[in-house]
């Protein structure tokens, strides 16, 4: 398929809400397998739609290069334990920097698959984590908006810095 450019921070579309999606057609397919290629140039192991400028409730994860890549449409947190995890999160949309989050341990998402069937999944660990992450950026939550201001004007900094060290594109 294609490699899509990806929204850099602080572009202002990452902070706007998704659309649902009402329409499941090869469109659909289409923009999911571009996500995933694109995602996989940037050596990520989510996306959304918003990442690549498109207002569309739609995730993309693999969590592993040998893994089963999963395409979430319209994912909504069901529920949430209240046992907290801390994992490294980062984007790719803001790379080259990480910091660790707590969010939920455990997770019950419901989605759609490419043809609009409905479908519920428990996840726990690395799963519930981009889980919980990819659903607050379709909510326009960018990931560092969890972190402390501390934490997150370092994290601002450190990104910032490693912009200007880069060569002009």
């Amino acid at each position: 398929m294609t490699v899509l450019p990806i929204l850099q921070f602080p572009d202002p579309r990452l902070r706007q809400p998704a659309v649902p999606v009402t329409v499941f057609d090869d469109d659909l397919r289409r923009l999911a397998a571009d996500m995933l290629d694109t995602m996989r140039a940037a050596e990520g192991i989510g996306i959304t739609a918003p990442h690549i400028g498109v207002a569309r409730r739609v995730v993309v994860l693999q969590l592993a290069p040998d893994a089963e890549a999963r395409t979430y449409v319209n994912p909504a947190i069901e529920w949430a334990s209240g046992e907290i995890a801390r994992r490294q999160e980062g984007s790719v949309s803001m790379p080259g920097v990480a910091e660790e989050v707590e969010r939920s341990a455990r997770v019950r998402v419901r989605y759609q698959d490419l043809d609009g069937t409905t479908h519920m999944e428990e996840a726990d660990g690395l799963r519930a984590v981009c889980h919980l992450h990819e659903i607050d950026q379709l909510d326009g939550i960018f990931w560092i908006l969890r972190l402390s201001r501390l934490k997150r004007e370092r994290v601002v900094k450190r990104y910032e810095r490693l912009m200007r060290a880069q060569p002009s594109r």
